[in-house]
């Protein structure tokens, strides 16, 4: 077995005009990772060497700067004239190219939710004072090989723009078919170039096709620049108006109206997956609904968009009938709860304590405590509710930074609930 540094080359997984990535393995962290190596002597061409050094550079100067559960991970890298490689996170389920073609294409939902995920992701990434510059199926990957499944993660960040939002450092890279007018003219960029790049993504994704079909980069360049494509509903039936309406602002040819941030973007996403979506199983709820509906409420004003995330993976979301008994007085509880949809009443001894609606936490002394705490009310749903459980051991077992957040927001709630009891005491 062929062996890079401290990395062993297992197979090869991959290849472009600059480099070959092998799945490798990492013996210190005992894991599988992706070893891209540039091809001897490319970083010594004489006529594009300081672009293929750049690129590489790009991708290097990332490690420990991406960490977003959609975005591919930098672990390593080594750049210099005899030995050029990057080592990144490996992801097994290919990438979006698979599901562009006629007959290939996923529902319309699930394109929804990809687009709505690169969407928080390439903001993730523009917070961070970074524009991809590059964005096309081929740089978006699933986690699973069944694309019906799993997550997507974003990759190759060498085209990047990285702290300077307001130049293009590199000509000539990207791939224009994907390029917004702004990239393909050589003006200046920002976010909304990545926007416009997204939406032919999407485009493609819904409808199996380009928005421009061309002859050659003259003719793609040109059409970018003046051309409107067909509404992707043409091309597919089951498209709603909305969706068209989505893809015509991701890709208006004018910035001012073009969406002009990510979550304008994805606002627009939420709302028409919501429109389409029936009353789906609790079990089959798509991460986007979750992540929307957990990000409007205020107890998560001040948690990010990667703990965020999380919560998502370790959430239980289940339904809940008119008279369904949700906590019972005297049960030793380990879970706490948000109310994501309906109305919940608290009762002591047959008598109403409280009225709970959308946003709501409760249960949550029980995991707050230090062992397992008795309940000390019912909690009996009033109207058909959709709930959010949250396990004191999928707390426990959180990220540092999450857990932080989750008891700052407790205290906050607790605070809110005792000044409400001393008002209602002195109004007695």
């Amino acid at each position: 077995m062929e062996k890079i540094g401290k990395y062993e080359l297992i197979r090869e997984v991959g290849h472009g005009a600059t480099s070959t990535v092998y799945l490798g393995s990492d013996a210190f962290t005992q894991r599988e990772v992706a070893v891209k190596v540039a091809f001897p002597g490319i970083l010594k061409d004489p006529k594009r060497g300081r672009l293929y050094t750049h690129l590489f550079l790009n991708e290097a100067a990332l490690i420990g700067k991406l960490s977003h559960p959609h975005i591919v991970q930098t672990y390593d890298a080594v750049v210099d004239d005899h030995l050029c490689y990057i080592v990144m996170e490996f992801v097994a389920g290919g990438t979006l190219e698979t599901v562009c073609a006629p007959g290939q294409l996923l529902s319309v939902e699930r394109i929804v939710e990809i687009i709505f995920k690169c969407t928080r992701a390439l903001d993730f990434a523009f917070q961070a004072g970074i524009i991809h510059r590059d964005i096309k199926p081929a740089n978006i990957l699933f986690t699973c090989t069944d694309p019906n499944e799993g997550d997507i993660k974003i990759s190759d960040f060498g085209a990047a723009i990285i702290g300077s939002p307001d130049r293009t450092l590199v000509q000539g890279i990207g791939s224009p078919a994907y390029m917004s007018p702004q990239q393909v003219k050589e003006q200046a960029l920002d976010q909304r170039t990545d926007i416009y790049s997204l939406g032919v993504v999407m485009y493609q994704l819904l409808t199996g096709q380009l928005p421009f079909q061309a002859r050659n980069s003259y003719d793609m360049i040109y059409q970018i620049i003046n051309a409107e494509p067909r509404r992707p509903s043409t091309l597919r039936r089951e498209v709603p108006p909305a969706l068209d309406a989505i893809v015509a602002r991701a890709m208006s040819k004018r910035l001012d109206t073009r969406y002009a941030s990510w979550q304008e973007f994805a606002q627009d996403l939420a709302q028409a997956f919501r429109a389409r979506q029936a009353k789906v199983p609790a079990d089959e709820i798509a991460d986007l609904e979750k992540f929307d509906t957990l990000r409007g409420f205020p107890f998560f004003a001040d948690f990010s968009d990667v703990e965020m995330w999380e919560i998502v993976r370790f959430s239980q979301w289940s339904r809940a009938s008119p008279g369904t008994l949700v906590m019972r007085d005297g049960d030793l509880g380990d879970f706490f709860c948000f109310l994501a949809e309906g109305e919940l009443k608290v009762l002591k001894s047959g008598l109403i304590l409280d009225m709970l609606t959308a946003g709501d936490c409760f249960g949550e002394m029980a995991v707050i405590g230090k062992s397992n705490c008795t309940r000390v009310a019912d909690v009996v749903a009033l109207t058909e509710a959709k709930l959010v459980r949250i396990t004191a051991r999928s707390l426990r077992s959180s990220s540092e930074a999450c857990r932080v957040h989750f008891y700052q927001s407790f205290l906050a709630v607790l605070s809110e609930r005792l000044t409400s009891a001393n008002t209602r005491l002195v109004s007695f």
